[in-house]
């Protein structure tokens, strides 16, 4: 008879025989970790547009960076920086919505990006990376780099918690409550900019903004309470790691792609599961629950 531990050796037998995929797999979580820390609030407050607009208009940074021979996390960096202070300017100066001002910067920077990478054949193996991640080759320097990141989305949660979520109910609660809704926008903003600029590399800017919004998207059906919803989306963002490299070792499937694919799979089933609940009216978003009393 085939032993049990036979039948259950392909689930963990790609890690154990495989450093590559060991690393990945430690690289995907940290990057689930952070993505569900910063996904949350992007998810409680609709940044979910402004999540992509920064994911996207990273590309022509990080082209002009590679260009030059500077690492590309710089490039992303600035890119970043670039795209908040311009959406930030046209809301003010402008008689735009921040919908619209996001929207152009958007398609602006994606296209400044493409002709950038469009100018040049050696940007035909970086633009895949760019676009779709290198997963499989993590470095000893990757995963420190994960840790700084996940060290500076961390602290900002902790200290900016509370005016976070009383700003995803309501941004006069906010400022009721002593807060400048101005800076701690901008500081949320920052700490979405981080988890993006600190998980491209791996995941790529197309998958990165997945791994922002499936895992938080299902921990808020699921949980009551903001902490609570974010410690669900690490785990989710940690399962779809694992069960997406794990596809992707027995099925040759790009990595990065299978595991965003597993997370908004995992959301779909359980938004399906959930459904009867939401019927009879226990549906509210976490931050509903947690300070209706």
């Amino acid at each position: 008879m085939i032993s049990q531990f036979a039948l259950l050796e392909p689930l963990w037998d790609p890690f154990s025989s495989n450093e590559f995929l060991r690393n990945a797999l430690l690289a995907s979580s940290l990057v689930a970790i952070i993505c569900a820390i910063a996904g949350t609030y992007v998810v409680l407050r609709g940044l979910s547009f402004i999540g992509d607009a920064l994911a996207h208009g990273v590309i022509p940074g990080i082209a002009i960076a590679l260009l030059f021979g500077v690492p590309g996390v710089i490039g992303a960096a600035i890119g970043a920086v670039i795209m908040m202070g311009g959406v930030s300017t046209i809301t003010a100066k402008v008689r735009l919505s921040s919908d619209t001002a996001i929207g152009l910067l958007f398609v602006g920077m994606l296209a400044l990006g493409v002709i950038i990478t469009s100018r040049s054949t050696s940007f035909v193996g970086d633009i895949t990376r760019i676009l779709f991640g290198e997963l499989l080759g993590v470095t000893a320097a990757d995963l420190g780099w994960q840790l700084v990141v996940l060290v500076v989305v961390a602290g900002i949660a902790i200290v900016a918690h509370r005016p976070f979520v009383l700003m995803s109910l309501d941004d006069g609660l906010a400022r009721t409550s002593g807060f400048s809704v101005k800076f701690f926008h901008g500081l949320m903003l920052v700490m979405v900019a981080m988890a993006i600029v600190g998980s491209f590399q791996l995941v790529g800017t197309l998958l990165v903004l997945g791994m922002l919004i499936a895992p938080a998207a299902t921990g808020a059906l699921l949980a009551r309470r903001v902490s609570t919803m974010m410690l669900s989306a690490m785990l989710f963002g940690v399962v779809s790691s694992y069960v997406g490299l794990l596809a992707s070792y027995h099925f040759d499937l790009a990595a990065g792609a299978s595991i965003v694919f597993t997370a908004v799979y995992l959301f779909g089933f359980v938004a399906v599961l959930t459904i009867p609940r939401r019927l009879r009216g226990h549906g509210e978003l976490p931050h509903q629950h947690e300070h209706s009393h």
